[in-house]
C-alpha cells in the first residue's frame, strides 16, 4: 500500500477520535490466498466423461422430451401445411411454413417441459442431489465464500440483504463456516463512498468480522470479471463460493443444504436454485412473480428431470465449487470488435458449459425454496437490462462450435439465443402473412405469365377452416401451462390460501393472459430491434439496473413507443382492407402494438400496483405471509443505517475522519506507471483541486471521472482533505498545505 504522510484525517488538520470504528473497516479484506485461473481455449479441449451425479434413465427422459416436442412441432407442420397448399405451395407460403414450424417448436418444447413438471409436481417433492429440505441440518466441514458483486446499486438495500442473509446463516449455528464478500464495480464515486460507510456501519452494528468490501478500480470483464478477480486472489482459500446478484436474498437453510450437497458430492461443480420474485410494486413487477411463482415451478421441474447432471447456471443465487470454476471457467476473449467480440456479456451459460466440458456436474435444484430476487419494476427498465442479455446471448453463436462442449451445453447456448431470435422471426411471420394477403385481395393473378411455361400460375389460396383450428391449436398450447400451474397451485393449500384463494388466484392468471398478451407484441418489437441493431454493431454497453420504479412520463413513452403504435395502426389497416376476419385474428398483436403507451404506463404504475394488492390480485404466498428473512430485510432497510444515500461522496470523507481513515486503508498499492503515461483524469483532478477554496469547491468542480482518479489516489485525498470544508472555514496552517505542491 502506498506511504502517506500521516493519516488523512491528520493531514487534513482534523484530530483523531475513537479510532475502534475505523479500525473495524481498514481490516476490509482477509488475507489472500491466490488461486490461479487460466483462460480457457473454445478449440483445443475434448468433453470430460460426467461424474456420478446424473439421474436414471436419462437418456430414456431425453428421448421423451425430444420425440414428443418432434411429433408436436410434426403435427403442427402438417396441419399448416394443409392450410398454405390448397392451390399449389408457392415461394412465400414455403417461407411462411418453414417461420411456423420454427415457432410452433419453441412453443412445442417448452409445452413438453412444462407437462413433464406437472406430473413431477404432484408426483412428490423434488431431492436433486438427496437435498431434502425437510431433514434436520446437516454439519459443513469446508468453507463457503458468499460472494455479492455490486455495480452502482443503492448500498443501504445492498448491505440489508447482506445483513438478513448473514443473520439466517448466523441462526442455523453454522454461520462460522462463511465468509462474505461485496465485491464493488461502481463508477459512480458518490456511491463508492455510501458503500464504504454502510459496510463500516454494518460491522461496526454487528461485530461481523466475517464481511469483507472490495472496490474494484478496473471493472473489466464486468460480472465475470469481478467474480475471477475474487478468485485469483482469495478463492485459494474456500472450497465453495454462493454468487449472488445485489437483488438476491437466500435463507440461511438453503445455503447450509447446498454448501452440504457439494461436499456430499465432490463432482458436482455448480448447484443452481429456482429463484422466486419478490417486493414487486408495480403491475409489471407484480405480473412477472405471479408468473414465476404460479408457473415457473413447472418448467423448473420440468427441465431439471432431463437436464439432469448437464445443467445450466444463471448466474446467481448458485453455489459453485472454487476449484471447478478456477480450472474450466476462465473465459477467453471473442474474436474481433464489440458487439460480438470482446469479453463475454452472458457468462453464466459458457461458464457451465466449460465446467461440464471439465467433468464437472452442473445441477438445478428447483425443489429448494428460499432464495429470491427482484424484478425490474417496468417495461422501460427490462428492456434495458434485456438489451443487454440479448447481445450477450447472441455472443454465443462464437462459441457454439468450441471444441469438446457437451451437446446439451450447445442446446443451452442455442436457447438462449432462439430466445431473441424468435421474436424477428415472429415479426417476419406477421408481415409476410399479411403481404400474402395483400397479394391475394388486390393483385390480379397472372396464370400464364410472359415465357414459356407448361404450368399456370395459381395465386395464393388458403384453407381459412383448418387455419382456425391451427391458431385455436397454437393458443392452446400457449394457454395450457398457465392453466396446469394454477391447477398445481389450488390442489395444495398454502399455495392456494397465499395466492389468494381459488377464486382470485384463476382471475389472476386471467389478469395476467390479458397483460402479456398486450405486452407480447411491445417485446416482440423491442426485441427485434435489438437484434437488429446488434447485427449493425451497435454495443449496448454496461447500464446500472434500475431497482425503483419511477413515474412514466407521456412525453418519454411517445419517443419510445410511437413507433410500435404507428406499426400497430399500419397492420391493422392492411388487415381491414383484406377482410374483417383476418382483422379479427390480427386483433392480439393489432391491439397490443395500438396500446403500447398506455400498457406501458399502467404497468409501471405503483398506484395500480397497490390497488391490485388490495383488491387480492395477483398475490404469491411470499406476499401473503412473507418469510422471516424477507421481514428482516425490510425491517434494516427502514432503520437506514449510515449516511443517506445521494450525498456527496468527497464531502462525507471530509465530515467522517473514520470513514477517511478505512477508505484510505483500504486503497491497494498504486501500480507503477510506465514513462511517458499519463493518468489524465488523475492530473486534471489535480489542477481543479489547486484552484479549488474548499472540498465543497473542488467538488463541484471535479467531474465523475476525475472524482473516481483523485479517490483512488492516497496523495490526491490528502491534497483534497487539505482543503477547508467550505468557503468560510479558516483556511487550514500553512505546513499542512506544503502537501500540494506547486
Amino acid at each position: 500500500m502506498d506511504a502517506v504522510i500521516g493519516t488523512p484525517a491528520e493531514t487534513a488538520g482534523v484530530a483523531p477520535g475513537d479510532r475502534g470504528v475505523a479500525a473495524a473497516a481498514v481490516e476490509a479484506l482477509p488475507p489472500e490466498c491466490p488461486l490461479a485461473m487460466p483462460e480457457q481455449s473454445l478449440w483445443d479441449a475434448a468433453t470430460a466423461p460426467p461424474g456420478k451425479t446424473a439421474p436414471r434413465f436419462l437418456a430414456l427422459r431425453r428421448f421423451l422430451v425430444f420425440g414428443a416436442t418432434a411429433a408436436l412441432t410434426g403435427l403442427g407442420a402438417y396441419e399448416m401445411y394443409e392450410v398454405l397448399k390448397v392451390a399449389g405451395l408457392t415461394v412465400a407460403e414455403g417461407v411462411l411454413l418453414a417461420l411456423f414450424v420454427l415457432l410452433f417448436a419453441w412453443i412445442a418444447f417448452s409445452l413438453v417441459s412444462t407437462l413433464i413438471g406437472f406430473v413431477a409436481v404432484l408426483a412428490g417433492p423434488d431431492h436433486t442431489l438427496g437435498i431434502d429440505p425437510d431433514a434436520p441440518l446437516p454439519a459443513l466441514s469446508a468453507r463457503t465464500a458468499v460472494l455479492l458483486p455490486t455495480y452502482n446499486e443503492d448500498p443501504h438495500r445492498v448491505m440489508a440483504r447482506l445483513e438478513a442473509i448473514r443473520e439466517s446463516l448466523v441462526e442455523t449455528g453454522q454461520g462460522d463456516a462463511f465468509d462474505f464478500f461485496v465485491l464493488s464495480d461502481t463508477t459512480d464515486p458518490n456511491v463508492w463512498i455510501l458503500e464504504e460507510a454502510v459496510h463500516r456501519d454494518l460491522v461496526a452494528r454487528t461485530g461481523a468480522t466475517n464481511v469483507f468490501y472490495r472496490h474494484r478500480a478496473d471493472n473489466t470483464a464486468r460480472k465475470a470479471g469481478n467474480i475471477s478477480e475474487w478468485t485469483t486472489r482469495f478463492g485459494g482459500a474456500y472450497a465453495h463460493m454462493l454468487v449472488l446478484d445485489a437483488d438476491s436474498l437466500m435463507t440461511g437453510d438453503t445455503i447450509v443444504r447446498m454448501a452440504a450437497a457439494m461436499e456430499r458430492h465432490p463432482s458436482v461443480g455448480l448447484i443452481q436454485t429456482f429463484p422466486v420474485i419478490i417486493d414487486g410494486t408495480t403491475p409489471f413487477a407484480r405480473i412477472q412473480q405471479f408468473a414465476g411463482r404460479v408457473y415457473g415451478p413447472l418448467i423448473a421441474r420440468g427441465i431439471a428431470w432431463w437436464h439432469g447432471s448437464d445443467s445450466n447456471y444463471w448466474g446467481h443465487n448458485a453455489i459453485i465449487r472454487v476449484a471447478a470454476f478456477a480450472g474450466q471457467a476462465g473465459l477467453p476473449l471473442l474474436p474481433g470488435p464489440k458487439p460480438f467480440g470482446g469479453h463475454i456479456l452472458s457468462h453464466d451459460f459458457v461458464e457451465a458449459a466449460l465446467m461440464r466440458r471439465g467433468g464437472w456436474g452442473v445441477h438445478m435444484a428447483p425443489g429448494l425454496s428460499g432464495s429470491y430476487e427482484e424484478c425490474p419494476p417496468s417495461l422501460t427498465d427490462y428492456a434495458v437490462r434485456d438489451r443487454r442479455w440479448c447481445q450477450g446471448n447472441l455472443q454465443h453463436l462464437g462459441v457454439l462450435p468450441a471444441r469438446g462442449l457437451h451437446w446439451l451445453s450447445r442446446l443451452h447456448l442455442l436457447t438462449g439465443i432462439g430466445s431473441y431470435i424468435t421474436s424477428p422471426l415472429w415479426l417476419l411471420f406477421l408481415l409476410l402473412g399479411i403481404l400474402l394477403s395483400l397479394q391475394a385481395q388486390f393483385i390480379k393473378p397472372e396464370y400464364f405469365p410472359s415465357g414459356f411455361s407448361l404450368f399456370p400460375r395459381w395465386p395464393s389460396v388458403q384453407d381459412p377452416i383448418r387455419a382456425a383450428w391451427v391458431f385455436a391449436g397454437t393458443m392452446g398450447m400457449l394457454i395450457l401451462p398457465k392453466i396446469l400451474g394454477w391447477i398445481t397451485v389450488v390442489a395444495r393449500r398454502s399455495e392456494r390460501r397465499g395466492c389468494g384463494g381459488v377464486v382470485r388466484s384463476f382471475l389472476g392468471v386471467i389478469f395476467e393472459t390479458i397483460v402479456t398478451s398486450l405486452i407480447a407484441p411491445i417485446m416482440m418489437l423491442l426485441q427485434s430491434r435489438s437484434v437488429g441493431e446488434i447485427l449493425l454493431g451497435r454495443d449496448a454497453g454496461w447500464n446500472a439496473q434500475q431497482r425503483k420504479a419511477g413515474e412514466a412520463q407521456l412525453a418519454v413513452l411517445a419517443r419510445g413507443y410511437g413507433s410500435h403504435v404507428l406499426l400497430g395502426v399500419l397492420l391493422g389497416a392492411a388487415a381491414w382492407a383484406v377482410s374483417a376476419p383476418l382483422l379479427l385474428w390480427m386483433t392480439p398483436v393489432v391491439v397490443g402494438l395500438v396500446l403500447a403507451i398506455p400498457t406501458v404506463a399502467f404497468t409501471a404504475s405503483e398506484r395500480i400496483g397497490a390497488a391490485l394488492r388490495r383488491m387480492g390480485l395477483l398475490l404469491i404466498p411470499e406476499e401473503s405471509t412473507p418469510p422471516p428473512i424477507l421481514s428482516r430485510v425490510h425491517e434494516i432497510e427502514a432503520a437506514a443505517y449510515g449516511p443517506p444515500a445521494g450525498g456527496d461522496g468527497l464531502l462525507m470523507l471530509r465530515d467522517d475522519p473514520d470513514l477517511l481513515d478505512a477508505h484510505c486503508a483500504m486503497l491497494p498499492a498504486k501500480k507503477p506507471r510506465k514513462r511517458g503515461e499519463v493518468d489524465l483524469p488523475l492530473v486534471v483532478g489535480l489542477a481543479k483541486i489547486d484552484d479549488a477554496e474548499s472540498v465543497a469547491d473542488a467538488s463541484g468542480l471535479l467531474s465523475p471521472s476525475e472524482k473516481l482518479a483523485v479517490l483512488r489516489d492516497h496523495r490526491a485525498v490528502a491534497r483534497l482533505m487539505a482543503l477547508p470544508a467550505d468557503a468560510r472555514t479558516t483556511p487550514l496552517a500553512d505546513e499542512t498545505r506544503t502537501l500540494r505542491p506547486n
